[in-house]
């Protein structure tokens, strides 16, 4: 299960971000603003230097016995983007969405 789920514009910016709530919910909202910045700092060397493209690879971002929950999330962010009264690159506000990430975030007692 999942403690944290984060979807991410193209343009490198949180369009969802939700995390099981704990004492260490800043934390997780924390982790997810710095990848963001590791991405872009890559990225943004690519423009400047010829880089090697083996560098830009984060390495695997889930554990693959997690695909499962990574194909459900997939499939309903997909739905989403789908809709025809969404607009790209604003903020989920989906219920089904938001009802799917709960389904797999850890009950936290």
């Amino acid at each position: 299960m999942a403690v944290c789920v984060a979807v991410i514009a193209k343009e490198n910016y949180p369009l969802y971000i939700r995390s099981v709530p704990t004492e260490s919910e800043l934390q997780f909202h924390y982790m997810v603003h710095t990848s963001l910045d590791v991405v872009d700092e890559k990225v943004s060397a690519m423009g400047k230097a010829l880089v090697d493209q083996r560098e830009l690879y984060l390495g695997l971002l889930y554990p693959t016995e997690d695909y499962k929950m990574f194909r459900k999330l997939h499939n309903s962010y997909t739905d989403v983007m789908c809709n025809p009264f969404y607009t790209p690159g604003d903020r989920i506000q989906s219920r089904a969405f938001d009802s799917m990430v709960t389904s797999m975030m850890v009950q936290v007692c």
